[in-house]
């Protein structure tokens, strides 16, 4: 009786541990999905974004002063995430991997030198899909319909 049990119970964790594994890599495995319509998903952005995001990004996503010219060290100023930057140019997928492995890794260059810090580690998959997802809900309606069209090609 004790070596079933203990073989249910073996067997109920490698299932969880499977199921967690699987869930935990989805978002590498299937794309990002951003959740611009969803209440509870953009409060926790605009939540984390202001933690981790605004101080270089701005309170306001209006990123920093001459974003687009390199600052003395070599390196691009945080751009706004707001209808003015870029952000709204690349794929849900795309924010996704820049947000978590980096520029650098993006481009497959690991010498890129960026002020951006890597989030993998710091922030969980969700945590930066709702960040997106936050940046994504404050763009105007054109802009939003714009993106899903870049979504709707990948």
């Amino acid at each position: 009786m004790k070596r079933v049990a203990l073989i249910a119970v073996g067997g109920a964790a490698l299932i969880g541990a499977a199921f967690y594994a699987f869930t935990n890599v989805s978002v590498e495995i299937d794309g990002v999905v951003l959740r611009d319509a969803d209440p509870a998903t953009v409060a926790l952005g605009a939540s984390v974004y202001e933690a981790s995001c605004a101080s270089c990004h701005g309170a306001d996503l209006e990123g920093q002063a001459n974003w687009r010219s390199p600052d003395e060290d070599g390196r691009l100023p945080a751009p706004p995430h707001d209808e003015t930057g870029h952000t709204w140019h690349h794929d849900g997928d795309t924010l996704f991997r820049l947000t978590k492995y980096g520029v650098g890794a993006l481009i497959n260059d690991p010498d890129y030198a960026s002020n951006m810090p890597i989030y993998e580690g710091v922030l969980s998959d969700e945590e930066i899909i709702a960040v997106l997802s936050y940046i994504k809900s404050t763009w105007p309606e054109e802009v939003r319909v714009h993106h899903n069209e870049i979504e709707n090609r990948q």
